[in-house]
């Protein structure tokens, strides 16, 4: 079954083309710009990658209604679109590229694999906001977790690397890119994760804060007279370890830490800092740890972030050997004599959507 993988992000739309056996036939990343996707490129693209059986598209969002992959109607594109208050910043871009991509491939099946699908076996004690009944009953006020495209595939194959049933293990999967949340992965379902209703909570992030005190915003819109707008696009585009460390890029902040700079040194501290004490909460919430799998850019290419992480964590039984810092694909890099397996997984969220779009079409 030869699967059309379709990722919408900010500045670009991703494009997959995978057959049965997941080889990547074909790879595109498309611009977005001001005006959205430019039409003549994806028809290009299409038509020269010719007809696929399925198109699997990446959405954001599926609210609690979507607890997993499903062909996309008219009742289910107005669903999507009635979500679009929960992600403002990421539904838009996700329908664009549904309409795009259908308005040239109208008669191939569409398959919606959703981001909060993995996160709705989160029990309630996890998912509960201590906040006034009538806002939950109301805004559907509840965590809904994010990333769990990458978490549910980072989650599989590391057990499927370790040798370990995914049915039988307790796995913390760390998705740090841009956008950066943890996931604790119990028997295969997700039984926590760190971002909530929307994905600036948790973790410190490229640009967005993470978690900050509720009362801290409440101050600033009633105190500095700063309106709602300028709060949420300081939260989301002007926080992070921009804010810390004056860029949002990884690699130039620990080089500048190597350098002795010390918003550099004080960036990397909070950056650990959180993670770190993430991963506890994650393994408090598994009861205890099999794997660390570190995923997404940073958790990919970052040995100086795996390296600082796994030494916070050695009481968890969590430390990782010299193969750290020669990372290249899927890899083992757990120290002789750590009770925790450390992986590193190369994040392919399109081989998730692909899977879930096959399963459902053979369904």
């Amino acid at each position: 079954m030869l699967v059309l993988v379709v990722n919408a992000g900010s500045s670009s739309l991703k494009l997959r083309l995978l057959d049965s056996n997941n080889t990547l036939k074909q790879s595109a990343d498309l611009p977005v710009g001001p005006d959205g996707i430019d039409a003549a490129d994806l028809a290009a693209a299409l038509e020269r990658w010719g007809r696929p059986d399925v198109v699997g598209h990446r959405i954001v969002h599926g609210g609690t209604g979507f607890t997993g992959a499903v062909l996309i109607d008219d009742g289910v594109r107005q669903q999507l679109q009635d979500l679009t208050d929960l992600a403002p910043l990421h539904q838009p871009k996700s329908l664009a590229a549904l309409d795009a991509v259908t308005k040239h491939l109208p008669q191939v099946p569409a398959v919606a694999a959703f981001d909060t699908a993995f996160h709705t076996t989160i029990p309630a004690a996890a998912a509960t906001y201590a906040v006034p009944r009538e806002w939950q009953q109301r805004y559907g006020i509840r965590r809904y977790g994010f990333h769990g495209l990458s978490h549910a595939y980072c989650s599989r194959r590391s057990a499927e690397l370790v040798g370990r049933p995914l049915e039988t293990s307790r796995i913390i999967s760390c998705h740090l890119g841009s956008g950066a949340s943890l996931a604790a992965v119990l028997n295969g379902r997700s039984v926590d994760t760190t971002m909530g209703f929307t994905p600036l909570e948790g973790l410190v992030m490229a640009t967005r804060s993470g978690s900050v005190d509720p009362g801290l915003l409440l101050w600033l819109e009633e105190h500095e007279h700063l309106s709602p707008h300028d709060v949420a696009t300081a939260l989301e585009q002007r926080s992070g370890m921009l804010a810390l460390a004056g860029t949002a890029d990884m690699r130039e902040v620990e080089a500048a830490d190597s350098r002795g700079d010390p918003d550099a040194r004080l960036a990397l501290d909070v950056y650990i800092h959180r993670l770190a004490a993430g991963i506890a909460a994650m393994s408090a919430a598994l009861g205890g740890l099999d794997v660390l799998a570190f995923t997404g850019g940073v958790g990919e290419h970052s040995p100086t972030v795996r390296h600082r992480t796994a030494e916070r964590l050695d009481y968890l039984g969590v430390a990782i050997g010299h193969l750290n810092d020669t990372v290249r694909e899927d890899c083992d890099i757990t120290a002789s004599g750590a009770t925790v397996r450390t992986m590193v997984i190369t994040a392919r969220e399109d081989l998730q959507i692909a899977g879930e779009a096959r399963r459902l079409l053979s369904a």
